[in-house]
Parts: C-alpha cells; structure tokens; sequence
C-alpha cells in the first residue's frame, strides 16, 4: 500500500503545530500572531482552524526580518 504522506516542507498549508515545528517559532506566538490580524493573508480558515498558508508565511516572516 502506498503512503500519501507529504513532506512539511512541500505542502500548501501547514497546521499550527506544524508551521511550529518547521519554523521553529511557538505555538503560543502563532496564534497570538492569529489573533492579532484573523484575516491576515497567510492564514486560511477552515471552519475555526487556522491553516498556515507556508510560503506566504515565509515572505511574512521575511518582511519582518528586514523591518528589524
């Protein structure tokens, strides 16, 4: 039988545990980043859970760098 297993780093979006995991950021500071701006283009809603769109997300945190 064969796996439909993606790797992290090749899937559209990424659940919060996992966009933790891969980068290397907080549950606790991804949802916050969640609450502070729900409609935030690196988030995709399903049903009440949030889906971390990762390569947008990888741009906002980009962005954020170079702000510093």
């Amino acid at each position: 039988m064969e796996s439909n297993c993606i790797p992290i780093w090749e899937k559209y979006v990424l659940s919060v545990q996992e966009a933790a995991s891969y980068f290397h950021i907080g549950e606790k500071k991804l949802r916050k980043l969640i609450s502070e701006d729900p409609t935030a283009e690196f988030i995709l809603w399903n049903g009440s859970r949030p889906q971390i769109k990762r390569k947008v997300f990888e741009q906002f945190v980009d962005r954020k760098l170079t702000a510093i």
